[in-house]
């Protein structure tokens, strides 16, 4: 830390320090809480950020920062007015980091202005500002703000009420210890893990062991999140690790009821694997209906309002997030149901009421988008696009074949092709040519539904339609094949295609975009894959080979998008954030 007399030396002082290091500014005269100036300050995913009479930049507004120093030491110096001569400057605008904040903004840098509630971040002018401050620093306990701010705003019922009271003292103790929040993330997975494994020794006392390490483990995953907004520690691993391992820990927990299951006797592998593709495509209608909409035009809608009043009548609110069956009530039941009853309880609790919050949140979205007058941009057709997942088969129609002008032609053509590649795979003759057929037209379908920008009112659905082609179709052909092991081969290779759709999504929302196209006809598209599955099933018929097969498939799927995956999110492109979570 060095004092600087004036804004030129501030700049001199600045300039000597290495380029690859964050900078801040903050006036003598700042007179705040601490935790005001770790939300200002530390917070690493931001370019740059400020609070009254505080300012940080990192290296890549470095020279941003500097030149606007220059103007402002020079301004200063001459008596010239930094902003406009009409404007009416805040308060904390006139300090030299508040001007400084305003030069940077208008270099097109992005400036965070975190919200700081009852905490004070002030500069004096002032006797009476100066007690008004001080008066103000008294009468709020900075400890206190920043563990109720540790907790996520926005949760279900059952971790608001049954976990965060206590959870949140949890991060603090971490961080106390200099504990990060990727090592508590690690920790959980671990513990998901063990009470996998417990669960598959199929025993009553693995099952009770298994619940109960299943409900250490979200404590475990909810205190990870409190610790880095406590400590402001945001990191691009932390965003792989706590986008993928929340699935991982779900799917290894039912791959182990599964297992269990199997010792006692009870073969249910096909309604874990259907609970998976139920939980993964519910998700992807919310992904999908978030992305179309989140920067349309004119994105209003009379569902959308009457939401918005519902959110003020306070019991409303948390009906709401129950009926979503969000992880915090969902793995509760799972580790409830799985100490007290039996695998296939679980599993027919899970896909029941999985299925019913899907029918409530798809209806409402919807009635949203049949009702909401919008305009979707590039950016939201891209990104539709993107996770529409399209492979080069489906890419050749599309360049070949001109799209289908209508409002609602591109979800009913993707509908369609669902509906004929599960009708085959369901009830065609397992094995049989025309299953084969089927997939064809499912290919061409699916160029057809892209071939023109997704920008229609219902085009979000898309994504999903071709989510459940594909992984109901690699169910049912499994399930149907009679073949020893087959079901679980396939509930390997849903999962690691899932990985890649939410590695997606996370991409798309960290603003880095999509996985390369390379990647994407690599694995084939979902197209390719659907496809190349029911040609497996058509040609090793009632044979072992299905099985290695599509083990195989899962092999190369997995360690193809996990190497591009693990490679992206350690590069210096990855953003870094910290995922918030879904409800559902």
């Amino acid at each position: 830390m060095q004092t600087a007399a004036d804004a030129g030396d501030a700049a001199t002082l600045l300039a000597a320090v290495p380029a690859g290091r964050r900078v801040a500014l903050v006036d003598p005269r700042f007179v705040g809480h601490v935790h005001a100036l770790r939300l200002g300050l530390t917070d690493p995913r931001f370019p740059a950020a400020t609070v009254p009479g505080a300012l940080t930049a990192q290296p890549e507004a470095r020279g941003a920062l500097l030149r606007a120093l220059h103007r402002t030491a020079a301004a200063v110096g001459a008596g010239a007015p930094v902003v406009e001569p009409d404007a009416d400057p805040a308060p904390e605008d006139r300090t030299v980091p508040g001007r400084i904040a305003v030069a940077l903004e208008a270099e097109g840098i992005a400036v965070q202005r975190p919200a700081l509630g009852s905490l004070v971040a002030a500069v004096p002018t002032d006797p009476e500002q100066q007690a008004a401050a001080e008066a103000g620093l008294a009468s709020v306990d900075d400890e206190a703000v920043r563990l109720r701010t540790a907790v996520k705003a926005h949760d279900g019922f059952f971790t608001t009420y049954c976990i965060s009271p206590y959870s949140r003292y949890i991060a603090r103790w971490c961080a106390r210890r200099n504990l990060t929040p990727n090592q508590v993330t690690t920790a959980s997975l671990i513990t998901a893990l063990i009470a996998a494994g417990s669960a598959a020794t199929g025993t009553r006392g693995g099952y009770v062991a298994a619940g109960i390490l299943l409900l250490v483990s979200f404590v475990l995953d909810c205190t990870d999140g409190q610790l880095a907004r406590y400590s402001l520690q945001y990191s691009t691993m932390g965003a792989w690790l706590d986008a993928t391992f929340d699935r991982a820990k779900e799917y290894a927990y039912y791959a182990g009821l599964a297992i269990g299951a199997v010792r006692g006797g009870d073969d249910v592998w096909a309604l874990a694997l259907g609970a998976m593709v139920l939980q993964a495509c519910r998700h992807v209608v919310d992904f999908s209906f978030n992305e179309a909409n989140h920067d349309a035009v004119a994105n209003t809608s009379p569902t959308a309002a009457l939401s918005d009043k519902l959110d003020n009548v306070g019991w409303t609110v948390w009906v709401r997030r129950m009926i979503v069956l969000p992880i915090g009530e969902r793995w509760a039941m799972i580790a409830v149901l799985t100490a007290l009853t039996t695998p296939r309880i679980v599993f027919y609790a899970l896909l029941i009421g999985c299925s019913l919050a899907a029918c409530y949140t798809t209806a409402g979205r919807l009635l949203r988008s049949l009702t909401r007058r919008a305009s979707r941009t590039d950016r939201a057709a891209q990104a539709l696009a993107d996770l529409a997942d399209s492979g080069p088969l489906a890419q050749a129609v599309a360049a070949v074949v001109p799209g289908l002008r209508g409002a609602f032609t591109a979800p009913a053509v993707a509908l369609l092709g669902t509906l004929v590649m599960i009708g085959g795979a369901l009830f065609l003759p397992y094995g049989s040519p025309l299953t084969v057929a089927a997939a064809a037209v499912y290919v061409v379908l699916s160029g057809l539904a892209v071939a023109r920008p997704l920008k229609g009112a219902l085009d979000w659905l898309v994504p999903p339609f071709f989510r459940a082609a594909e992984y109901v179709t690699i169910l049912v052909l499994a399930a149907r094949s009679d073949v020893p092991h087959a079901v679980p081969a396939a509930f390997g290779l849903v999962s690691a295609v899932a990985y890649h759709h939410y590695d997606t999504v996370y991409r798309i929302r960290g603003g880095t975009g999509a996985p390369p196209q390379w990647l994407v006809r690599t694995i084939g598209g979902h197209e390719g894959r659907t496809a190349l599955v029911v040609v497996l099933a058509a040609v090793l018929t009632h044979t072992s080979g299905f099985t290695t097969a599509l083990t195989a498939l899962a092999v190369a799927v997995a360690l193809v998008v996990l190497v591009e995956s693990i490679r992206f999110w350690v590069s210096s492109s990855a953003p870094a954030v910290h995922d918030e979570g879904e409800l559902a």
